[in-house]
């Protein structure tokens, strides 16, 4: 594949930054991942809000330039004779000598990626996905809010756990934080219905302040729709109406059932998708221009 390292495009092979890198060396970074529609980054401006604030906080002097990153972008599908892919954008804190840092930096290493977008499963979006739980706890953030940040060693680890349930092809992994509450998906924000209340857990219990997630609360609450922000258990999650989970890549998911640790199947609601989750999947198809 062609990728870009600090705006200048080659091939993957050939990219190269120094092993004293402190993205490397101690985890320095942030990234964001997304897609485009019709060759167009969707919430990008979304995106590097949350990109910039996270790298503000690390001392790591990222100022994206907007119409060129979205040219790198047109320009690294057509290389790769994609019409739409997926993106990630990577600020890494650049070189520095060895040992841990107290000062700032001003030469960050930023990658651009790119790679084909997986088959789009229609029947998941049809018919729904089951969730597990997991037994890893979703560890604590690296400061008041978790960054979109290097450090995946949880999520990877809860990968490794979902082979452990057979019984759960396809599933997304839920974790709960270290006080038990239900936080998030391995690579999902979760929401859940009662009644015409739309329940999402509390960035407090550590999870991502997800792009797509902030765009299903202000689409909710435009609508007048009560959207409730808090510390829920797995009880009050398995006895919703309806499940869904949200990402920038596969957008809106509904669930059809959840599986405890020991296996046992609890089917959500009625009928999947509800008719609140299909309504949020019909606007975000109409915002992407799918519809």
């Amino acid at each position: 594949m062609r990728i870009a390292v600090n705006d200048r495009i080659c091939d993957d092979s050939e990219a190269v930054i120094s092993v004293y890198d402190h993205g490397f060396l101690y985890g320095l970074g942030l990234f964001e991942t997304f897609r485009t529609y019709g060759g167009r980054p969707f919430l990008l401006e979304e995106h590097l809000r949350r990109l910039v604030s996270g790298c503000e906080e690390l001392g790591i002097a990222y100022k994206p330039d907007l119409p060129r990153l979205k040219a790198l972008v047109v320009r690294l599908l057509s290389d790769n004779r994609l019409a739409d892919g997926y993106i990630r954008l990577s600020v890494s804190a650049g070189e520095d000598m060895l040992g841990l840092p107290a000062g700032d930096y001003d030469k960050p290493n930023v990658i651009v990626y790119v790679k084909a977008l997986p088959p789009r499963d229609e029947a998941a979006y049809r018919e729904g996905k089951p969730i597990q739980l997991l037994r890893l706890r979703r560890n604590s953030p690296e400061g008041d809010v978790r960054f979109k940040s290097f450090h995946y060693m949880n999520n990877i680890m809860a990968k490794r756990e979902m082979r452990r349930y057979d019984w759960t092809a396809g599933a997304e992994g839920i974790f709960l934080d270290c006080s038990g509450h239900v936080a998030e998906g391995i690579v999902s924000n979760l929401f859940w219905t009662s009644g015409q209340t739309l329940y999402t857990p509390d960035l407090a219990t550590g999870i991502l302040p997800g792009i797509t997630r902030d765009w299903v609360i202000g689409l909710a609450r435009s609508e007048g729709i009560e959207v409730r922000e808090g510390f829920y258990g797995w009880e009050e999650l398995i006895r919703a109406e309806e499940v869904f989970l949200t990402n920038s890549v596969q957008e809106i998911v509904p669930v059809r059932c959840a599986f405890d640790i020991a296996g046992k199947r609890y089917p959500i609601g009625e009928k999947t998708p509800g008719p609140i989750t299909s309504r949020y999947m019909q606007a975000y198809a109409e915002a992407v221009g799918r519809l």
